[in-house]
């Protein structure tokens, strides 16, 4: 294996890392602008839903998964005083509300029921039944009201030359933004945003780690997390502000923990795993990246770019190979359960040659 020089890094990071930087910085400072504009518009027909917030790139509502390919979380209004549901029963309707034979499946571990009356205090339309059946609130119903908004709306706020509601074989929003540089796809997603709990089955940290530090855990988990309209019938888990603080503080120790990240995403996006909707995202790499610091804890396994480099590649390629990455707050989660294994094989074989000549592509 042979150490690339401290020179290729720099010429590498200046080339292409501080470009896409700029790139994607200005993407999202556009898209923002048009979502947000677009969602209050939204948030004037309906009380429900809440405009995003217009705080530059930082923005949390806000994931940029390849420079092309955004999630942007739209926070639902009216729902708060979140307890978690004890009490199991089985559901026998469709996301259209007609009865079924047989139950609608348990959620996965990444996923859950919600009860409007697990909320203290709740606006009355949450109860109405464009969104709600037996008591639940249906993801797909809120997605099918959410998007006839989004439609509206591109229409009265004349955004319709830059936005474009793109067709999907499932119940999520996505649209087509137009920007200066190009065309940047964003998936719409409802979300209840919880901060005042940390979910029950979220066992983290598993025992007694070095990395985070206590502090830290403490300050993470009375941030809460979010709720997701992402599938019919069940609500997806996000720890985003979790993850963002995580990602803010990484080298309070002065090491390199954010330099290997950037540059191993710059190599995904031009060489291991390039294209509009990539099988592995920046999504993965930044839990690649958490699981990593978590095995290495020490300063001083920060401290020399090639070699920390290398052991974060090295687990990427691992994962990828075994077609299993653990969500980094739900260990029974595997984030690449449903990717195309073809894809990951793809990827696999790129970083295996990577890995046998660490070579930057600076074309």
């Amino acid at each position: 294996m042979k150490p690339f020089t401290d020179e290729e890094v720099e010429i590498y990071i200046q080339s292409k890392v501080e470009r896409r930087h700029y790139l994607v910085s200005k993407a999202v400072e556009e898209v923002q602008k048009i979502i947000q504009q677009l969602t209050a518009e939204i948030s004037y027909k309906a009380v429900r839903f809440q405009a995003i917030s217009n705080s530059g790139i930082h923005n949390e509502n806000i994931k940029v998964l390849a420079p092309s390919q955004f999630l942007i979380t739209v926070p639902l209004r009216g729902l708060t005083g979140y307890r978690e549901c004890q009490v199991r029963h089985w559901r026998y309707y469709t996301v259209n509300g007609a009865k079924l034979l047989s139950s609608v499946r348990d959620p996965e571990e990444l996923h859950q029921w919600l009860e409007v009356e697990q909320f203290s205090k709740t606006l009355q339309q949450w109860h109405e039944n464009d969104v709600n059946i037996e008591g639940d609130l249906v993801p797909a119903k809120v997605l099918i009201v959410f998007r006839e908004l989004v439609e509206k709306s591109i229409v009265s706020c004349n955004l319709s030359s830059k936005v474009t509601v793109l067709e999907s074989f499932s119940s999520v929003v996505r649209v087509a933004v137009e920007t200066s540089e190009s065309q940047v796809e964003v998936e719409l997603v409802p979300a209840v945003e919880i901060p005042t709990c940390w979910p029950e089955k979220a066992r983290w940290p598993r025992c007694l780690k070095r990395w985070p530090s206590q502090e830290k855990v403490q300050c993470i988990k009375s941030l809460g997390f979010d709720l997701l309209a992402r599938s019919n019938y069940h609500w997806q888990l996000c720890f985003s502000r979790a993850e963002h603080i995580l990602m803010e503080g990484l080298d309070e120790d002065g090491g390199c923990r954010m330099k290997c990240f950037r540059v191993m995403r710059q190599m995904k996006e031009d060489v291991w795993c390039a294209g509009n909707k990539p099988v592995i995202t920046a999504y993965h790499l930044q839990t690649v990246l958490f699981w990593t610091c978590e095995k290495y804890p020490r300063t001083k396994d920060w401290r020399c770019f090639p070699e920390a480099f290398l052991r974060l590649v090295q687990k990427l390629h691992k994962c990828v190979s075994q077609h299993f990455l653990k969500h980094y707050f739900l260990k029974n989660t595997n984030l690449l359960k449903y990717a195309n294994t073809s894809d990951l094989d793809l990827v696999a074989s790129k970083l295996a040659v990577f890995l046998e000549n660490p070579v930057f592509c600076l074309d």
